[in-house]
This record gives structure tokens, sequence and C-alpha cells, in this order.
């Protein structure tokens, strides 16, 4: 999987997010971030007058959303490091977010729960010691 500086299409988006999941399902451990944030600075955003005091507030219509996923590897690690970004306009992001949950909730359903079977023999016998 790429790792690139610009933004994908949603579609390529879905697709290497889709990848990053199925490469999660493998391992034993690992993460995945997603992280989204509003695209002030790009061609089609259009911000008020800075000398207001809260210029977040009041503008004049609505700005899109960068949305990103990383599998969080660093160069330390084994692995190349992943991340992928899309921009989203306000008007796809009904669209986006259903097609962005359905792969999420995939990703999310490989997950092993916890063994929380050691902690709670380890609290017991704490609660039961002297």
């Amino acid at each position: 999987m790429p790792s690139s500086k610009s933004h994908l299409s949603q579609t390529e988006f879905f697709d290497q997010l889709e990848k990053l999941f199925s490469h999660r399902k493998g391992s034993d451990h690992g993460a995945i971030y997603l992280t989204q944030k509003r695209l002030t600075h790009s061609e089609d955003a259009t911000l008020p007058s800075p000398d207001e005091e809260f210029p977040d507030l009041n503008l004049s219509e609505p700005v899109p959303i960068l949305i990103r996923a990383s599998n969080g590897k660093s160069a330390r690690e084994r692995g190349d490091k992943v991340r992928i970004s899309t921009v989203v306009k306000p008007d796809d992001l009904d669209g986006f977010y259903v097609r962005y949950a359905d792969i999420c909730k995939a990703g999310m359903a490989a997950l092993k729960p916890r063994d929380r079977s050691k902690k709670k023999a380890k609290a017991k016998k704490k609660k039961a010691g002297p």
C-alpha cells in the first residue's frame, strides 16, 4: 500500500482502508488510527475575516472534511507506515459516513476480545490475601 502526500479519491480511500484493515486481521496486535478534521486551508473553503474574535463560529458555508487513516507504524518498527487521506465535501458527508462506518465495522468484527481472566484472577487473589 502506498504512502503518499496527496489526497485519494473516496473510492481509492475506501479500497486502501479495507486493505489496511485486512492486513491488521492477520496479526496479533496493531493499531489503525482514524482521524478527521475540518479542512479550512483549501481552495473550496471560504474563511471569514481574521479580525473576528471567533471566526470559526461565523462560516458563510460548510467546509470540507479531511479524513485520515494510518497503521501507526514508525520508521523504527517493522513494515512500512501507511498513511491515506481523502477530502469529503459537505454535500457528500452522509453517503461517505455510511460506507466509512460499514468498512470500520467489518474491520473491527475480526478483533479478538481481550483475555481478562488473568486480570480477574489477580484481583481475586489480591482481595483474598492478607
